[in-house]
């Protein structure tokens, strides 16, 4: 069994076909999804997406691409609405200087309110860093020595600094379809050094879909790619890195069910 770690369901792109991404992904073997949120205000599409199907869970959390327009997202809301058994994480959240669609204060400040939320439900913060790994870093660092909190470097394509960093703190890395890409070899040579209980796998589905899909809309389903890649990245079985990566998975997001032998 694998886990999507991260996608999003809720985008238009899987709007017509949500039941057959769903049943695809269960078919190839990925029993559990998380789909993320990127703004708060429009959670509850998110939320009615999880509670639509068994396997399929939820964080709530505003984008750093949003996050000017969501300062008012206390996290004292993210709690409250992180109470719902179908929310496992909160965020996404982060920095992202690559496009910096939103002004870098306010990704702070955003970021900020998230891992409060995190710390004080003891939920994983999924990040978001783009082209921001010295302040990324410094915000961990800072933010940690206030209070530890579990958080996520998802779809990591930052620099082995960063990932240093986030394992130092306690964190874990996900690794996207981006792993597979011919020119991503810095990329695999950060995850051998990654300790294999911080490792996970994940899509950002629609995005970034791995080789051979690589150019396509990306789904769950293809999580299996990436797992494969990564196997032979740090030189273990696919059936160890879906033993590792899910076993990680159930570790961080303590809230999400176990499979029952029902589930296989």
């Amino acid at each position: 069994m694998l886990v999507d770690s991260h996608c999003h369901l809720d985008f238009p792109d899987f709007a017509e076909e949500r039941q057959d991404i769903v049943a695809r992904a269960l078919a190839a073997g990925v029993g559990r999804m998380v789909t993320i949120s990127t703004r708060v205000r429009k959670f509850q599409q998110v939320l009615e997406i999880a509670e639509s199907f068994e396997e399929v869970y939820c964080s709530v959390g505003t984008h750093p691409h949003n996050a000017a327009e969501e300062l008012d997202v206390t996290a004292a809301e993210l709690v409250r609405l992180a109470a719902h058994p179908k929310v496992v994480a909160i965020g996404e959240a982060g920095l992202d200087y690559h496009y910096d669609y939103a002004p870098r204060e306010a990704q702070a400040q955003g970021l900020r309110t998230h891992i409060a939320a995190a710390r004080e439900t003891g939920l994983p913060l999924v990040i978001h860093a783009r082209s921001a790994d010295e302040d990324m870093a410094a915000i961990l660092e800072e933010e940690t020595g206030k209070g530890a909190f579990p958080f996520i470097l998802h779809c990591f394509s930052s620099g082995p600094r960063l990932a240093e960093v986030g394992v130092a703190l306690g964190g874990h890395i996900s690794f996207s379809g981006i792993i597979t890409f011919k020119n991503s070899a810095e990329l695999r040579e950060i995850a051998v050094r990654v300790p294999r209980e911080r490792l996970l796998v994940e899509t950002d589905a629609p995005y970034l879909a791995p080789v051979p899909h690589r150019g396509r809309r990306n789904e769950p389903a293809y999580v299996c790619e990436t797992a494969k890649v990564l196997a032979a990245t740090i030189g273990v079985s696919e059936q160890e890195v879906a033993d590792i990566t899910t076993r990680n998975v159930f570790r961080l997001f303590s809230k999400m069910p176990r499979p029952t032998q029902r589930d296989g």
